[in-house]
């Protein structure tokens, strides 16, 4: 360890932090890496990793690995479990006898990280489900029901780049943690910094009578789950169709094989270059087939070489699911996250139809977050359905659907445009693993009746009104500049509340504004928003009076401003290239009047 003489940065609270964090860690890589750091007396880098704090954020942790306070690594993990089980101690009166569920996936620590959260919980008297090998995120919610878990841990940072890890907490209902919950985390863990011996000790997580693995018991009863759910499992037998699928160097490969058996489907084509779990993510700049063709190269590659039509993608925690179809002209077309929610929207609702013909439609819900597309709501007007919107991501989704079905409604699909899809309701988050079986028994069932995903997607449009998006984002580094863009689109006129009008100098004019950042709605009484708010993050959400709406917000996991732009057209309006060419003129002009790229000094997604 850095004996205490040698920190002299020249900022004594940061020196005390530094000895603090080198005092209680036990790691020697981070610590030579910290040692490099001071030596090099790099303060301003120091000064990131020790004064500042990874918070809870999207029900958890999520950052890059390293040493330091802000950064993923053992004592901040330890600090992490540390805190949450003295917090369920404190909320939940059963917790020991309840347990918690923990997976992980391939990532670089992952394994690591999910045992020392085991050791904590066994030191505390707490039974531990730990899965004995990797695992999709899915798995973690759908557990903690099966188990009537107090709470689930996932060691995942999902699609996020090789050098992230992260910490997901769902609690008893299966959903994931929203407020009071991770506030309440938050502090538990700022109040229990200090690591107990008992904390690091891995060596008795698989000896402990506390201790058990879930794994044989979820896969017999989640993909009991897909066979029940299978509607017709002899065209699913008989398809002539071929599936291509990569896992993204994920862990999806074993849990997809099964899935594709319970549903009676035959073995799907691999990408075997992406079949097994690789922390180094070797064949991919990003693992995240959300990324769309540059992520996808080598599944189109291997469908190609089995003359096989569709392609199906997880992302590497298997919670995410991408698709593409080979179209008559021999080009491959990848949906978006969009265009697949209309599609399993459709198929849902056929299959809720076939299994339950005389069920009441009133009954039931789908659900999607306030970014993704207005399809549904669509659907829901002329199929007699409810449709509910949310905040952005699946845990506000997820507990919707837990809220609602304790009210005794059936959710039977939920959504987000990122690429996130709940099928049913055994898991009440974005399930890759389903949704793919989903995908593929829609597609066979569709080849009988001679259509092609594509081919029902506009069938879709054309019968519910089309529904264009143009999604995508810009990466920026510096949070002060993103405060500065949004803040310039709430004092357009150097006024506060006077938000932009128009686009193209009046081409366009804005009818309603929704700021869920500080409240404000001015298409609802007293320019008040209906949905929850949030000061720690930025959104704004403009309409246009010819049906387009843009949303403009922040990433809660990477450094992005993204916009999220949807044009929906009337079933009379039928001329698709005129709306897509309206799309891409008011899309450029968004970015270049409301985000500035060029003033900001904003970094292409394409560089």
């Amino acid at each position: 360890m850095t004996p205490k003489h040698l920190v002299n940065t020249g900022n004594s609270v940061l020196d005390d932090k530094i000895n603090e964090w080198l005092q209680w860690n036990q790691d020697p890589v981070a610590e030579k890496e910290v040692e490099v750091l001071i030596s090099n007396a790099d303060v301003h880098v120091l000064s990131n990793l020790f004064l500042k704090r990874l918070e809870f954020g999207t029900a958890g942790l999520r950052g890059r690995m390293g040493p330091g306070y802000s950064q993923m690594n053992d004592l901040v993990i330890v600090q992490t479990g540390q805190g949450l089980t003295k917090y369920l101690l404190a909320t939940m009166p059963d917790v020991m006898q309840q347990g918690v569920i923990i997976g992980y996936d391939g990532r670089h620590n992952s394994k690591r990280f999910a045992e020392l959260t085991a050791a904590i919980f066994i030191a505390s008297n707490i039974k531990v489900y730990l899965f004995s090998k990797v695992c999709p995120t899915p798995f973690i919610p759908y557990g903690v029901l099966q188990y009537k878990c107090a709470a689930g841990i996932m060691i995942t940072a999902s699609h996020n780049p090789k050098d992230d890890n992260g910490y997901k907490v769902y609690w008893d209902n299966g959903a994931q943690i929203i407020s009071p919950h991770d506030k309440g985390i938050q502090k538990c863990i700022t109040e229990n910094l200090k690591p107990s011996e008992s904390s690091w000790d891995i060596s008795k997580v698989y000896e402990s009578p506390l201790y058990k693995d879930p794994l044989d018991n979820i896969m017999h009863t989640y993909f009991e789950h897909i066979k029940q759910s299978v509607l017709y499992p002899e065209v699913n037998k008989n398809t002539i169709l071929k599936f291509t699928y990569t896992a993204m160097h994920g862990v999806g490969y074993d849990y997809m094989t099964a899935a594709f058996d319970a549903a009676n489907l035959k073995p799907f084509i691999t990408v075997e270059e992406q079949k097994l779990p690789d922390p180094e993510f070797p064949t991919v700049k990003f693992p995240n087939p959300e990324e769309g063709k540059s992520a996808l190269d080598l599944s189109i590659k291997t469908a190609n070489q089995h003359a096989s039509s569709i392609i199906l993608a997880n992302d590497p925690d298997a919670d995410r699911l991408a698709c593409a179809t080979k179209t008559k002209t021999g080009e491959w077309y990848i949906f978006s996250g969009n265009e697949l929610g209309a599609l399993l929207a459709w198929w849902m609702l056929h299959v809720h139809k076939v299994q339950y013909p005389d069920a009441n439609i009133a009954n039931v819900y789908m659900l999607s977050s306030t970014v993704s597309s207005k399809i549904l709501a669509s659907m829901a007007k002329k199929e007699g359905f409810n449709f509910e919107e949310t905040l952005t991501g699946f845990k506000w989704m997820g507990n919707k659907a837990v809220e609602l079905i304790k009210e005794g409604k059936d959710v039977i699909f939920a959504y987000e445009e990122a690429i996130g899809f709940m099928c049913g309701s055994n898991v009440f988050d974005k399930d890759g693993i389903n949704a793919g079986v989903c995908v593929a028994q829609m597609a066979a069932y569709l080849e009988t009746i001679g259509l092609s995903l594509y081919e029902k997607l506009e069938e879709i449009y054309n019968t519910y009104g089309w529904h264009i998006s143009q999604n995508s984002y810009w990466i920026c580094h510096e949070s002060d500049t993103i405060k500065a863009i949004f803040e310039h689109l709430r004092n357009y006129n150097g006024h506060e509340n006077t938000y932009p009008t128009s686009i193209l100098g009046g081409k366009y004019s804005i009818t309603g504004v929704r700021d869920l950042t500080t409240g404000y709605d001015s298409t609802k009484p007293g320019n008040k928003a209906i949905l929850p708010t949030s000061k720690s993050s930025q959104m704004i959400t403009f309409k246009f009076d010819n049906g387009l709406i843009t949303t403009l917000r922040t990433s809660g996991t990477e450094p992005k401003i993204k916009y999220y732009t949807e044009l929906c057209a009337s079933p009379e309006e039928q001329d698709v290239n005129k709306l897509k060419n309206i799309l891409d003129e008011m899309v450029s002009a968004i970015v270049t009047e409301f985000l500035q790229p060029e003033l900001n000094a904003l970094i292409s997604r394409d560089t």
